[in-house]
């Protein structure tokens, strides 16, 4: 008996001390889930990242990023489950490609915040039984790409540029917008500096990757006269970039600063995306977080811009910049994919009040 005592005094010892070295599941309290692509695509996952970390890293934030499967809704609910099983109390989901996905997890999981950048919670079903919907747990972030799109126009012109170029992927609204504000501050530009005429070569590729008929498109347009090309359909710039290299030509990037990625570009139509998430963190840790609204973000608040580096300019310089960023939104008013273009995103030159400014559009 006494044998069979210290036995199981033995046996207890030895399973409280295995049940106390069990480590405990790591958790995270701030998530973001991938779209297309890698966290450090240089584009909305990198810049969405780096305000999420930033405000992580400041505030002593338990934080990670998941990356789906594969771009479908259902991949992205996935990650957005493993995200909320892991202890996610905010989740930042960067791009429109997540509005069906949101539609569907702001009623799954009522006490998790989300942040939808570039888009609003929908079913996306646009051909039949559309719904959308925005619960008081999301909070759908939009940027004034128009504006954005415009400093990189007007920047362009005011460096001495006459011939441009706006390569778009998708026909999206976003990219869209940044078309129609490009031509709108090339034609500002123009007029201020008394220019006759500036061309403008126009084209959607339809997709938002690095292709080979890309780049056959873009160095054919720099061959032709173009000099530099306003690229905003993601990994198109990469694109556009390697023909610019070819060809000792110029390239503006777009969503943030894409600098790095070729010296042969000179500036960047910006969505300030780590600001904003950093900001949307902040408001929920303060118990002020904005759920239940869409905002379109501009100048006013910083929304949108240009890098602050000005040294690929010849002649534009910071000043210039401030000098026209001021105006956005107060004496320079600009239209929109909603009021500038017909369905397709082709840009009207009457709406769009082009008199100087030629648009060549290319299917």
């Amino acid at each position: 008996m006494k044998k069979l005592l210290i036995l199981l005094t033995v046996f207890l010892m030895v399973f409280g001390l295995a049940a106390c070295s069990t480590p405990k599941a790591k958790t995270y309290e701030l998530a973001l889930i991938t779209d297309k692509g890698e966290i450090d695509d240089k584009s909305f996952n990198q810049g969405a990242w780096e305000g999420l970390e930033k405000y992580a890293k400041a505030n002593k934030k338990t934080y990670a990023y998941y990356k789906p499967t594969e771009v479908t809704t259902d991949a992205y609910i996935a990650a957005i489950a493993l995200a909320v099983k892991a202890g996610a109390k905010v989740v930042v989901t960067p791009g429109f490609l997540f509005e069906p996905a949101i539609f569907k997890a702001q009623d799954t999981y009522p006490a998790i915040k989300f942040i939808l950048l570039d888009g609003s919670p929908n079913n996306q079903d646009y051909a039949g039984n559309f719904q959308a919907k925005l619960n008081s747990n999301v909070y759908s972030i939009f940027y004034r790409e128009e504006q954005s799109g415009f400093l990189a126009g007007y920047a362009a012109v005011k460096d001495g540029f006459t011939n441009l170029g706006f390569m778009g992927g998708m026909a999206v609204p976003a990219v869209r917008r940044f078309g129609f504000g490009f031509l709108q501050g090339a034609e500002y530009a123009a007029k201020e500096l008394g220019k006759a005429s500036i061309l403008v070569k126009y084209h959607y590729t339809g997709d938002f990757a690095d292709t080979p008929e890309n780049k056959t498109k873009a160095a054919a347009w720099y061959k032709s006269g173009v000099e530099v090309i306003f690229a905003a359909g993601g990994k198109v710039g990469n694109s556009v970039m390697s023909a610019a290299k070819d060809q000792g030509k110029k390239v503006i990037g777009v969503d943030v600063d894409q600098s790095a990625e070729s010296p042969t570009v000179i500036t960047s139509a910006k969505k300030e995306l780590g600001n904003s998430v950093f900001q949307a963190l902040e408001s929920y840790y303060k118990n002020t977080f904005p759920g239940g609204k869409s905002v379109s973000l501009g100048a006013e608040v910083n929304g949108i811009g240009l890098p602050q580096d000005f040294s690929r300019f010849k002649t534009f310089k910071k000043a210039d910049y401030d000098a026209i960023y001021a105006k956005l939104g107060k004496t320079v008013m600009l239209k929109t994919d909603a009021d500038g273009g017909d369905k397709d995103g082709v840009p009207d030159a009457t709406k769009l009040a082009l008199t100087i400014t030629k648009v060549t559009y290319e299917k």
